[in-house]
């Protein structure tokens, strides 16, 4: 039984029962009486349970009153040093993802916890941010007060107002939406969101809102399972409810690459006997499986459908004449 699995034991005979005796304590974590007291005196310091010796009683007990309040600040939870790291790590991850803070109030705490946890004198959550390297590539700029505006929005139920600009036709346009969930996607954050203009579910890259405005109209609630239907079958960010079934081929030597990576959650592969590596995949719009597609060169070949066999020959006809026209 490691260090971890004692604290919450010991936390669990406590809350069980009025009075523990050392000798239970003793038998039920087969520790020495010198682990015993060491275990007990780190989770009064360091996670402040209120561990009381009570002579008349011949035991342990636990101030309830006070237990109540320590076990608010962090409930239920016992870490390992490992854990905590990890814990630290994942919100270091979070606050790359999460530029307008939107999470960070009910993270705060928790972290300030981990820190006390590992020893201030460590500095182990600096430690972490030094170590750990997270390159954005593609990454789009995003004014900060937007996202806290739409984050807002999505979790408080209510509708926004906003100048959008899309970038596929080059026009702006004002509409009122229903936000749905927040995706972040490649490095970038989109809103799923009811549009109240089109009459129908949309994708909006947060960086392309050029204004929001928080209205106090309550938001229209669309079922996850609708979401999932429009928004999430197709391959990438593009929505679509008119799937196709995209069939690739790849070179034995990119195969190696292509075969451990994660293109769809419905995806079908399979080996060739020749080494080559087929991945199936459904797709509602074809704009970004023909990006991921191109970026493989010779090393792809589209099997099917004939549509998008077509537009890939066609946009490799067209960087041709551009590359001969230019040299």
């Amino acid at each position: 039984m490691d260090r971890t699995e004692r604290f919450y034991l010991i936390r669990q005979l406590l809350s069980r029962s009025r009075c523990v005796s050392t000798r239970q304590l003793l038998e039920t974590l087969e520790v020495s009486p010198a682990t015993l007291k060491r275990d007990i005196e780190y989770l009064r310091e360091r996670f402040q349970v209120p561990i009381v010796w009570r002579r008349e009683l011949g035991g342990y007990v636990l101030d309830r009153a006070q237990a109540e309040m320590a076990q608010s600040e962090l409930p239920g939870m016992w870490f390992s040093d490992k854990e905590i790291h990890a814990l630290l790590t994942m919100q270091h991850l979070l606050a790359n993802l999460d530029p307008g803070g939107l999470l960070a109030p009910h993270v705060g705490p928790l972290v300030q916890r981990l820190d006390k946890l590992l020893g201030a004198s460590d500095n182990s959550s600096e430690e972490v941010r030094r170590r750990v390297l997270i390159v954005g590539i593609g990454k789009r700029s995003m004014k900060l007060a937007h996202f806290e505006k739409v984050g807002s929005a999505l979790l408080r139920r209510k509708r926004l107002s906003i100048r959008y600009f899309a970038r596929g036709r080059g026009e702006d346009s004002e509409r009122q939406i229903s936000p749905q969930r927040l995706v972040h996607y490649r490095e970038n954050w989109y809103l799923d969101a009811w549009c109240h203009l089109r009459g129908d579910l949309r994708s909006f890259a947060l960086d392309s809102i050029l204004q929001v405005d928080l209205l106090d109209t309550p938001a229209r609630d669309v079922p996850r399972s609708s979401l999932d239907a429009v928004l999430g079958p197709g391959y990438g960010i593009f929505a679509g409810r008119q799937l196709q079934w995209a069939t690739l081929r790849f070179s034995p030597e990119r195969a190696r690459w292509v075969a451990s990576e994660f293109w769809h959650p419905d995806q079908k592969s399979r080996f060739e006997p020749d080494g080559s590596y087929r991945l199936e995949i459904p797709y509602a719009d074809h704009r970004e499986l023909l990006m991921d597609i191109l970026k493989h060169g010779a090393h792809c070949e589209v099997l099917g459908p004939a549509g998008l066999r077509e537009v890939v020959a066609a946009e490799l006809r067209s960087m041709t004449k551009k590359y001969l026209e230019k040299s």
